[in-house]
Parts: C-alpha cells; structure tokens; sequence
C-alpha cells in the first residue's frame, strides 16, 4: 500500500492524537464500613436529618453470593433490607428512604418490567420516598419505559416518586419529540424536584443523569441537559419554594446516577460546580464509600450494589448552616432476618415470572441446571486485568452451540465482554436464576443472540480491541469461542496482537483470510458495541458487520439478525448459557476447570516479541519518536551553536572592555604621575 507524504503525516497526526487522548483517558464523620443494625441514636444535640438511601439495585429482589475480603458470603435480599430499614426507622422515625437509579435490569424479575412494574411497585411497599431513573431503566427503549411508568399507576400501588432534572424527552415541536413517553412521565408525575417534610425538616430531592449514564443509554431516545448548569437551576428553584412556601431553609439532596471513582469523578465534579447541594447519593459505578467525599461543603455518599448496604447519612442542621455530622453503611447479611410482607409478595412475583416468561422457554426460576465444583472468575476479577477467562469462555462456548443448533450450521467464532457479564457462576447448583443474572443485560430484550458475518481483517481488529482497548475501557475485554490469539501488552497500542487463527471443531488452527467473510455470533449488546470500534478508536480501527452477501449491516438494523430456532423463538444470551449447562449432564464440564489457551497474554520488552509482525500503527509511531527525537536533536544543537555564539560575542565584548579599561587606567596614570625635573645650565 502506497501512501504519499500528506496522507503520511496526516495518519500520523491521527495516530499521535488518538495515543494521546486515550492515554489521558477527606473526610470522615464517624463513617464506618461494617455498622450493625443496633445503632443508638447519635450523640448530637441540635436538630438534624437522616438519609437512608441505596442505590443501583438492579431488581435483586433475592440474596446473591459475593465476596468480603477475600471471603465468599450472601449479601442483599429485599426482605432483609426491608428489616434493616424498619430497624433504622424505629430509631429515625424521621428519616427519608431514597434511591440513586439502576433500580431494573438484572434479575429474573425484570421480565415483567413492562407489564407489571414490580421494582417501582415492591419499593413503594418499602416505604421509598423517591428515586431516579437510571440507565438501564431504559435498556426496554423508551416504548418500555412507558408501558412500566403506566403499569405503575394501573396497579393503584402506593409508588415513589421519581425525580428527574436534565434527562427527559424533546419538547413537542422539537425533533425526536415523542408524545407517548412525555405522556407517561406526566401521568406518572415524573418531576425535576420533590419537597418532602418529616418531623419538621424539609427535604428537596432532585435527580440528576450523568454523562456516563448517557452513554450507556444509546436508545434512550432523552436528551441530556448539562448536569451542573440543570442542578445549579434545580437547587435555587427549590430552596426559593421552600423558604416561600414553608419559611425552611431545606436539605437539599441530589440523587445523581452519574458515579464516583478513585475518589473524583463525574459527582465529584458536580458538587465542586454546582452550591447548594448538602448530600449527593452517587450511583452508576457501583461504588462503595466506606468514608464519604466532601467537596464544596457536599457531602458525597454510595452503599454499592444489589442491596449490599444500607447508607445512613446524619445532617446536623444550624440555620442555613448544614454539614454531615455521621454516616455509616449497614451491610445486608444473611443473619439479618427476612420480612415476612416482603418475603411473601416475592414468592408470588417468582410465581408470576414463571408463569408469564419461563414456561415457553422449559425452564423454572429455581430450576437445578448443573452442579459445578469448579471456581469461576467474579465479576470483579473478570473486568481486573487482560486474562482468560473460564467465565468468559463458557459463556461464549453456550452462544457458539446454541446458535449452530438453532440454524443448523457452522459458526466461525462467539463472543461476550465483559460489560455485559453481571455475575458469575456459583460453586455448587447452578439455577437459572443465578444463570439469568450473571447474563441478563440486552436492548430492547434479555440480550438476545445476533449472526452477523466480518472480513478476516475485522475479525484481527476484534481481538485489536481486546488487547489495545481494555486497559482504557474495562468492559471493553473480549472472551471468543472458536479462536485463538496471543498478543504482548507492551507493543504499540492497536499492534499488540502477534497472532491469531480460527480453531476448527477438532481443536486445530486454521489461518485466517483478510478477505474472507466469517460467521459470528454475540449478543445484541456486545454487537453494537463493537458496530461503535472505528468512531471510538478516531478511525484508526473498523469492524463493519456484514450480511451474508458481504454488505455492510446497520446497527440500527441489527434486530434483523436475530437467532431465532426452530420453533421461532428468539434465542437469549441466558437461555443458551442454561440449555449449554443443562446438556452437561449432573456434573459441569472438565474442561472448565482451568482456563484452555484461547487467549494468551503476557508482558515483554524483548526487541524481537515488540516489534515482530509490526503494523502501520507501530511504523508511524516509531516515526513520530524519530520525527520528536530528531527535532529535539536540532533544537538541541541550535540551541547550543547559539550559546556558544552568544558566549564568544560576550567574551569578545569583555575583552573589548577589559583593554579599554587597562587603556583608561594607563591615561589616568601618566595624567596623575609627577614630573621629572629638567636641570638648567648656567650661562
């Protein structure tokens, strides 16, 4: 391939700048990590608010296994968070219970969001004052959000309100305006702000959508309004109400689904730009603040995932003055007992999915599928670092099989990521319940299965991305059945990669061609995910999905290319992993035990393994040092031909001087000496 010398510099430029770019990419008030429910009232003599708040939920309605330090343990369940919520009210009478978003999308339970609303309707059981929309409370299309938001108010259900301030559809008259999702907020009673009284205090709630958040809600069909500009506007609006309305000087409470990480982030930034806003409940990124943030005299708090904590938050409140004055977070343990009224309406919605959505699959909700004495990777330790994984690869090898069953073909390769894996494989018997968990995310659906077809040399990019891309974005690792590849985390970024082949049903390598069109299965998600690649990676990196016939797929197309079987039914990510488990037989697969050697990946500086099978993007970067050491060379010895001019000039001048002074000094001399007497002669 010939380039001339302006495409050169300008790939070059490119290349530079996307490096660039992608490598660009406290206090405590008695804050305790491992509370206990038997909490005394605080120690404080003024008046104060409490705060009792969770976050990004993700319809665990039942208890998960997780782990503590190291230590495997059951965390969460709604009838044991309802018992530490009755608990802290006994002793807050006055408390508020909030939620930061993400209350959806993650359990069984989400497949009667739409027709029944079970996450908003058991929340208004547990006595939640509020919440906000999250970003997967839009994984259904906004079609879905409307049909839930309605299905909410049908059932006459006491619900929360719901607050939202920078996220919300078009207006009418403007583009993408759509009457039906507008209509549904209305009738809902969706609100930028809510102002809610207890025992005297005044609390403004408001919610708050992320930019994150946004982008993980590509068809949302919302509009995002900058965050700090809208939060700024929200908090005047509402404390001028309530001093107007009340004669109160509120707290003012944010619940923002737009996240924290290593101590910044996205709330971070808001409450440094945004007066007024004494707590900010800090959802999206699933963290945990054992201590909270404080910034700008913003208090910001989060109690993880799932259920795992409940946060208390303690405001001491003198006059217009408030300030955090104790926080703690209570974690949701198995010797916490289940509330019997929330215990009994989650048996009957387990009833209720079995009914509406599993019986057409085969399957039940607590259905013994395998059992597994094996480890799989955590959630956590899948997203950690650039390594197979026997997660990653199970799930993938369930996608490859099914798909070939349901068309009655070859598949070349599956693949999964991480950002759609949302739990793991327990020891032990393995549920489809535990299965839909781990495998449950999807647009529009519960992560259906797509076929579409990439040329050889997008088939090598896609392995580009699970090397070059994971360190920036970790949901971005890639786990592939059906090929295999090695690449070397310390080449060239987008050149990390030195080999890759297909692997044929017997285990053998087959080389593949750039040409060539190849079968590839995945899910919906990761599909479009993966359709983003060449405007993420600045055009530097293309994996166009294609049709049988080798024309470009749209990714707005990609429902088109659904997996269905034979019966006609559409093929799901967590009915293929099921049925995958369910045909090992009693005992999970050996082959599972460890990983098998589809992904090799390793660090090393030797010259030979950094610069073998080198592409244009090593090239041009090895060209750009040279160009940047060369330059500084020049410069370098500019510079110093310049110095060492300057420096004769300036002995030439000193010398110039110093002869001139030694010259005045010499006239001073005979000016100033005496003379010789001349002796006269006698006439």
């Amino acid at each position: 391939m010939k380039f001339g010398i302006r495409a050169v510099v300008k790939r070059s430029l490119s290349v530079f700048m996307a490096v660039f770019l992608l490598l660009s990419v406290c206090f405590s008030a008695g804050a305790i990590a491992e509370s206990t429910m038997d909490n005394a009232p605080i120690d404080y003599k003024g008046e104060y608010a409490t705060v009792l708040f969770t976050h990004d939920l993700h319809s665990h309605f039942l208890p998960y296994e997780t782990e503590v330090n190291g230590v495997a343990t059951t965390r969460g369940g709604y009838a044991r968070l309802m018992t530490a919520i009755k608990e802290m009210k006994k002793i807050y009478p006055d408390a508020i219970l909030v939620d930061g978003g993400d209350f959806s999308m993650g359990s069984l339970f989400q497949t009667c969001f739409k027709t029944d609303a079970l996450e908003l309707r058991l929340m208004g059981k547990m006595g939640y004052d509020a919440t906000t929309f999250g970003n997967h409370e839009y994984d259904y299309l906004p079609e879905g959000l409307s049909s839930m938001l309605r299905s909410a108010v049908a059932s006459g259900d006491k619900v929360p309100y719901i607050v939202d301030a920078n996220y919300l559809p078009a207006e009418k008259g403007q583009e993408g305006y759509n009457e039906d999702i507008q209509n549904a907020l209305d009738e809902y009673g969706v609100k930028d702000y809510v102002l809610i009284e207890r025992g005297g205090v005044y609390f403004a709630v408001f919610g708050i959508f992320g930019f994150d958040a946004d982008d993980c809600a590509p068809n949302s069909g919302m509009i995002l309004e900058d965050p700090a500009k809208k939060a700024q506007e929200t908090v005047d609006k509402a404390v001028s109400e309530c001093k107007s309305l009340y004669n109160k000087e509120p707290v003012v409470v944010c619940l923002s689904h737009s996240g924290t990480s290593d101590g910044k982030g996205e709330d971070y930034e808001l409450a440094k730009a945004v007066d007024g806003i004494d707590l900010i409940v800090s959802a999206h990124t699933h963290t945990t603040l054992n201590k909270p943030i404080v910034v700008n005299d913003t208090a910001i708090v989060s109690a993880g995932n799932y259920g795992e904590y409940l946060g208390v938050a303690h405001i001491g409140i003198d006059g217009e003055d408030k300030e955090l004055i104790n926080y703690n977070l209570i974690p949701i343990r198995s010797d916490i007992k289940e509330d019997k009224e929330i215990s009994v309406l989650i048996d009957e919605y387990t009833k209720k999915v079995n009914e509406n959505y599993l019986a057409p699959y085969g399957f039940t909700f607590n259905q013994a599928l395998v059992s597994n004495p094996f480890y799989f990777h955590s959630v956590s330790e899948v997203k950690a670092k650039q390594h197979e994984s026997t997660l990653g690869n199970l799930f993938s090898d369930a996608y490859k099989t099914a798909a070939e069953e349901a068309l009655g073909e070859d598949i070349d390769i599956a693949l999964t990521a991480t950002g759609v894996i949302r739990g793991t494989i327990p020891k032990g018997t393995v549920s489809v319940s535990d299965v839909f968990n781990a495998a449950s995310l999807g647009v529009g659906t519960e992560g259906e299965l797509i076929r579409v077809y990439l040329t050889g040399k997008d088939l090598k990019n896609v392995f580009e991305v699970d090397a070059s891309v994971q360190p920036l974005m970790k949901n971005a690792q890639l786990f592939i059945s059906g090929a295999r590849y090695s690449f070397n985390t310390n080449r060239m970024i987008f050149n990390k990669v030195i080999d890759s082949s297909l692997l044929d049903n017997d285990g053998y390598e087959v080389a593949i061609e750039d040409e060539k069109l190849y079968s590839v299965v995945t899910g919906m998600y990761v599909g479009q995910m993966l359709g983003s690649v060449e405007e993420k990676s600045f055009g530097l990196l293309t994996v166009v999905a294609r049709d049988k016939e080798g024309n470009p797929i749209d990714i707005k197309d990609f429902g088109n290319y659904v997996i269905r079987d034979k019966n006609g039914n559409t093929v799901k990510e967590w009915y293929a992993i099921s049925s995958y488990l369910e045909d090992m037989g009693e005992y999970m697969d050996e082959g599972y035990s460890a990983p098998d050697g589809r992904k090799i990946v390793y660090s090393s500086l030797n010259p030979r393994l950094m610069f073998e099978s080198a592409n244009v993007f090593t090239y041009v970067a090895i060209a750009v040092v040279v160009i940047i050491l060369a330059g500084i060379t020049i410069a370098v010895i500019v510079i110093a031909k310049k110095v060492s001019k300057a420096a004769k000039k300036k002995k030439a001048i000193k010398a110039e001087l110093e002869e001139e002074e030694r010259k005045a000094k010499k006239r001073e001399e005979r000016r100033f000496a005496p003379k010789k007497k001349t002796s006269k002669k006698r006439k």
